[in-house]
């Protein structure tokens, strides 16, 4: 039997995190939206466990000598598991494939015994998520096997587990003749501007109800959003029309709450959930930029949502000077990108029975 789970201890780090700033809404690159938002927020909600991420450290109760290289379970623990979902799209110039799993996954995903990194990726057309359900259900299902769980949480009543879910979508973006558009890019510099996101891009100009993705982006988007977005411009204040990146924009900040809420019925009361909302930006041969759009937390009842909304209407945005560029920097109604408010939502505990 295991001991009696204290949720103090970890409901005190939430409370806490909920107290750091975070900075939405601005192009900044990966690095830097990486380590001082998803990196640094996640080590706050888990300081002062031991990590256990490597598939080494659960080889206590094998037979054979690599059982030495087993965690010590009676320290408070977590066991922390990965998971994030971008759009398949090849235009991605290295975010997704070598930034993410540099700074966060190399820190965040299971380890396999030859030195892996063991993420749960979904590449949905579009980004976002294809299901919410689905990803919360294979993400938490695939951490704990009951007989770890066992181990873990009869190790010391404040183990817990992590589980890291980062949902992104994506947008072309084309500088040209002192113009600057978000919805297509070049590949490479000598490729034809295409869409970017194809998909979403393709729901909104040209919709084909039996194509199932467009439908998905319609569902994801709602039909107030997609009418609007459908047949209006959302333009910066310089001009720059941004309506492809407000349509990408929105999916993932439904994907957030969707799985969040999905999370609460399959994480038990030692699960902890950490997710974050963004918008890639591709340029031509160049890093892509990263749009940070809301974070969220789900632990013992409440699940907390901070970002921006989700009206079409009411998004709009300027042009910066940064790093030399002109960079975007969303508008939402009249909030502050700085202290974006915060959606609370109560859920009923489930137990793990143990």
């Amino acid at each position: 039997m295991s001991q009696p789970f204290d949720p103090t201890p970890t409901a005190q780090r939430v409370e806490q995190f909920w107290h750091l700033g975070a900075s939405f809404g601005t192009e900044r690159n990966a690095y830097h939206n990486y380590l001082n938002e998803l990196v640094s927020d996640r080590y706050a909600l888990i300081n002062g466990f031991q990590l256990l991420r490597d598939e080494l450290q659960f080889a206590a109760a094998s037979t054979s000598n690599m059982k030495i290289c087993g965690a010590d379970m009676s320290l408070p623990s977590v066991v922390t598991t990965l998971a994030y979902t971008n759009c398949g799209d090849r235009i991605h110039q290295g975010e997704a494939t070598k930034r993410y799993r540099d700074v966060v996954a190399s820190r965040f995903a299971t380890l396999s015994e030859i030195g892996e990194l063991k993420l749960e990726a979904f590449f949905p057309a579009g980004g976002g998520t294809d299901n919410g359900a689905t990803l919360a259900h294979v993400t938490v299902a695939h951490e704990l096997d009951e007989q770890l769980k066992t181990r873990v949480y009869a190790g010391n009543p404040q183990s817990i587990s992590l589980v890291a879910i980062d949902l992104k979508t994506h947008v072309g973006r084309l500088r040209e003749n002192g113009k600057q558009t978000y919805g297509k890019t070049r590949e490479a510099p000598w490729r034809e501007p295409r869409a970017a996101c194809g998909a979403i891009v393709g729901a909104l100009t040209d919709y084909h109800p039996d194509n199932l993705i467009h439908r998905r982006i319609r569902t994801d988007l709602g039909e107030r959003n997609f009418n609007f977005l459908s047949s209006n411009q959302i333009v910066t204040d310089e001009g720059a029309d941004i309506t492809m990146a407000v349509a990408s924009i929105i999916v993932a900040i439904r994907g957030i709450r969707n799985t969040a809420m999905a999370l609460s019925q399959e994480m038990d009361e030692r699960g902890l959930a950490h997710l974050t909302a963004s918008t890639t930006v591709n340029r031509p041969s160049k890093d892509d930029l990263v749009l940070y759009l809301a974070r969220a937390t789900v632990f013992d009842g409440k699940i907390r949502i901070q970002g921006f909304g989700t009206k079409a209407e009411l998004y709009g945005g300027q042009l910066v000077k940064h790093a030399g560029e002109q960079r975007l920097r969303l508008q939402y109604s009249d909030w502050d990108n700085e202290n974006l408010p915060i959606e609370e939502i109560a859920y009923k505990v489930r137990s793990s029975g143990l």
